[in-house]
């Protein structure tokens, strides 16, 4: 897949790709397209707009970025899956469609077990793997998410308050970095914007993520199947996908390093964006 150098996640646009399994999904890419694509799977009820733009442009620094709905999701077409694998199955179509060979993923929250799943099923279509606020498929305590939480995420509409207080922490110095990833979510993309997530993606998406938590030691044995080297990355208070997992997911998997950002919650990558974008470039060009 070639394309033209687009710098700005803002000025990206919305372009469509049609699968072998007859989806058209919906998807951007900026930076460089002569470099192996970051391809980007997104968070619980996410969007094509519900990326950082400041993030996907450091992410983009050097390399390409793809960002896409699976099936079912905003604009692209079909129904949402509810499981995991299933919507695995959709993302390596997609994959496919794009006819790039291995790329590196990077899945963040419900797309970060999205890309466990396509690492164990297509070890080929994977190069290595970013998974921010992740955690193994069978942990014990992950069946749901708490009442606050599924209350301020989970609702038909949600409020900026509400935002607020699952990807951020309570200190003002996260909270202010809160309101200023909202002005650019919100505010830099005045065209071209993308569909809304529907309540049939809600109710999916949410089933999907209760399955993969139901407790279930013999799936923690599973992981340790992944042969890709692994970023694994979270807020220190995360309320979401808590940090203890992403410990356990990275001490499953054989090749995997892992870090925290301090005064952060489940948008670390937002509110860090900088450092989080850094990171990844260092891990990315590793060995």
């Amino acid at each position: 897949m070639s394309g033209t150098l687009v710098e700005n996640y803002v000025d990206a646009e919305t372009q469509v790709l049609g699968a072998a399994n007859g989806v058209d999904y919906a998807y951007r890419a900026t930076g460089d397209p002569d470099t192996m694509p970051i391809v980007a799977l997104q968070h619980f009820r996410g969007n094509l707009d519900n990326w950082d733009p400041a993030l996907i442009d450091a992410l983009a620094t050097g390399r390409r970025v793809i960002t896409f709905d699976n099936r079912g999701v905003a604009a692209s077409t079909g129904t949402t899956p509810s499981t995991i694998a299933q919507m695995a199955l959709d993302a390596i179509d997609f994959i496919d469609a794009l006819g790039l060979g291995a790329v590196d993923l990077l899945g963040f929250s419900i797309g970060s077990f999205v890309a466990q799943e396509i690492a164990l099923v297509r070890p080929s279509a994977v190069r290595k793997l970013v998974l921010a606020s992740s955690a193994p498929q069978g942990a014990t305590g992950m069946h749901g998410w708490p009442p606050e939480v599924i209350g301020a995420v989970g609702k038909p509409e949600t409020s900026p308050g509400e935002y607020l207080s699952v990807f951020f922490a309570s200190s003002d110095a996260s909270r202010a970095a809160g309101q200023a990833v909202l002005g650019r979510v919100y505010g830099a993309r005045t065209a071209d914007r993308d569909a809304t997530t529907s309540w049939q993606t809600r109710l999916a998406q949410y089933d999907a993520v209760c399955a993969w938590g139901q407790p279930n030691h013999a799936l923690l044995q599973r992981v340790s199947a992944i042969d890709k080297p692994v970023f694994v990355a979270n807020g220190d208070s995360d309320p979401m996908i808590l940090p203890r997992y992403s410990y356990l997911l990275a001490g499953l998997i054989p090749d995997a390093r892992l870090k925290l950002y301090p005064d952060a919650a489940h948008g670390f990558l937002f509110q860090h964006h900088e450092a989080f974008a850094g990171d990844v470039h260092a891990f990315l060009a590793g060995a």
